[in-house]
Order: structure tokens, then C-alpha cells, then sequence
């Protein structure tokens, strides 16, 4: 519960789909039906920051109700804090200045059985496409593509099924926006079938290689070129369909138009019609613009042979 409406959208647009751990524990936050809450003793369980002062009970006093399943297996200590927690600070806005309010909570581990502890992620976050030119399409290029709606952690052709691939996203938000945004797209004169995976998750089985002698899986967990590494990284992308502009940043101030044009060339995609680069500042090390191509299916194209393309940039 918060102070107002528009700091709860603020702390959701902030921390829904961060993760608490590198690359896994994502944050999955909704707005809860209940319009209040009703706080009535601060303890491990519930806490009233404008309220220090309301009692804590000690675990095994007073009235309890009779437990399903017995002691909870993360076997709390007597004072109520998980024992295998790490004790982190509380956040100075919260500390009120009582003797009844911690300095340290206690914030417990997930239970080893947990998915995340073993690098897996909730269901739903793989994403199946089909109908991917078997000459021109590798991981790398699904990742060109499928990136701009989420973290992908791995990618891997399907042997049994030509033309196919599986693809692990951060998460099942990644999988619904990616499903949204790439289904039923043309590239390389094939249509994408896009769709949510049975399969929680994507493991290395199976591994050949592909027609353009790369291999049929690679991990992308640690890629840099992921951008939905921090709440405050994805707050900056732009979700959107495909279109026929494309945006371009992050490029060496020594490329022309001309040289966007021999990259399409060398990389067998058409070339844009349209030609645009933004006013940078004198202090800038790098350029960025917009691109337009005569259609769609050319733009999303040239996007998938060419993101994150390194320019070298020659010496001096």
C-alpha cells in the first residue's frame, strides 16, 4: 500500500519485470483487488512504516491456528526471521526513529527447490517460431529480433523440424509481447508462426550445425546486447510493431550514408530510401538517425542482418 495511486504506478513501472538476481527471481507486480491495507502487528510477515509502535508477538504465543503441513520448512528462528535471509538495510525513509522499528530485515532466499535456483523460469517464458529461412536466418538474427521485446536467454534450431526454433525469453511478458509484435511477419520471403512453447525451458540437445556453418544453439543470458537488464533499461524501450523506419544509435561518428548503404549491400538486404541523422552534441562520440525502407518486410529484414553489427573504426 502506498501513500497514493500515482506512487504505485510509479514503484510498478519501476520495478515490474526487474530481476532481484542477475538473470533470474523477475518481479511480477499487478495492482491488488483490495483498495486498503490493514496492518495489526509489525513482524517478519507484515509491517506499518507509519505505524513503529504496533506490537510484535513472538512466534508460538497467543492463539494459533492449527497448520496443514506442520513447520514451514525454511525452519524460522524464535524471533520470526528466516535463518538463511540475508539481513539488509531498511531504507532510511522508513526508519522512524523507535526502538520497535529494525535497523536490519531480513529478506529471506528462495527455497532450493525453486526453478530460479536452477536457472530455470516460470512457464510460459519460451517462445516457438517457425518458418525461418533456413540459408539466411542463425540465433544471432533471432536474437537481432526477437531482443527488442525482451531478454533472451537462449536459442535453439529444432533438427526434427527444419526452419524452426525455440527461443527462451526473461520472462512470460517477454514471450506475450513477442507473440504480438512478430507473428504472422514476412522475412526472407517466409512468414513467421509465432507462438508460446510447451517447453519451460530450452536445453542444449541436439546441437548441429546450421546451413551458414553456425551453430544450431547459443546462450545469450550474459549478452550485453540484452536490453531488459534493469527496470531502468527497459523503462527506456520503446515497444512497437514493426514498421518500416527503423532507429539507429550507438554509431561511430565517421559513418555516412554511404556506408549504411555497402552494409546493406554486403549483407544482401535492400537499402533504405530515406535518410536521416540527428544533431548530436560537440561532445559526442557517437551518432544516431532514422532509416526508412519502401516497405515493412524490408526494414524488419534489414534489422535482423545488421543490429549490433560491430563497425570497426579505423585508427588515426
Amino acid at each position: 500500500m502506498f501513500e497514493s495511486v500515482l506512487c504505485a504506478q510509479k514503484a510498478k513501472a519501476a520495478l515490474n519485470g526487474a530481476d532481484i538476481y542477475a538473470g533470474c527471481c523477475t518481479l511480477k507486480i499487478e495492482y491488488a483487488r483490495p483498495t486498503r491495507l490493514n496492518v495489526i502487528r509489525n513482524d517478519n510477515d507484515s509491517w506499518d512504516y507509519t505505524k513503529p509502535y504496533l506490537g510484535r508477538r513472538d512466534r508460538g504465543k497467543g492463539r494459533q491456528r492449527q497448520a496443514i503441513l506442520g513447520e514451514h520448512p525454511s525452519s524460522f528462528r524464535h524471533d520470526g526471521y528466516g535463518s538463511h535471509g540475508p539481513l539488509l538495510p531498511l531504507p532510511s525513509r522508513y526508519r522512524m526513529g523507535s526502538r520497535d522499528t529494525p535497523e536490519l530485515v531480513a529478506y529471506p532466499l528462495p527455497q532450493a527447490s525453486s526453478s530460479y535456483m536452477h536457472g530455470g523460469n516460470p512457464s510460459g517464458s519460451v517462445v516457438m517460431v517457425s518458418g525461418l529461412h533456413q540459408l539466411k536466418m542463425n540465433c544471432s538474427r533471432v536474437f537481432n529480433l526477437f531482443c527488442l521485446y525482451g531478454n533472451i536467454e537462449k536459442v535453439k534450431f529444432m533438427k526434427t523440424i527444419p526452419g524452426t526454433a525455440l527461443v527462451e525469453m526473461g520472462d512470460e511478458y517477454a514471450v506475450e509481447r513477442a507473440v504480438t509484435h512478430l507473428n504472422n511477419v514476412k522475412l526472407f520471403g517466409k512468414r513467421l508462426n509465432v507462438c508460446v512453447s510447451k517447453q519451460h525451458s530450452v536445453v542444449p540437445s541436439q546441437i548441429f550445425e546450421l546451413e551458414d556453418g553456425t551453430s544450431s544453439y547459443k546462450d545469450f543470458a550474459m549478452s550485453k546486447n540484452n536490453r531488459f537488464t534493469s527496470a531502468g533499461q527497459a523503462s527506456k524501450n520503446i515497444i512497437q510493431p514493426p514498421s518500416c523506419v527503423l532507429h539507429y544509435y550507438n554509431v561511430p561518428l565517421c559513418v555516412t550514408e554511404e556506408t549504411f548503404t555497402k552494409l546493406c549491400n554486403d549483407h544482401e538486404v535492400l537499402t533504405f530510401i530515406k535518410y536521416k541523422v540527428f544533431d548530436a552534441k560537440p561532445s559526442a562520440k557517437t551518432l544516431s538517425g532514422l532509416l526508412e525502407w519502401e516497405c515493412k518486410t524490408d526494414a524488419v529484414e534489414a534489422l535482423t542482418a545488421l543490429n549490433h553489427y560491430q563497425i570497426r573504426v579505423p585508427s588515426k
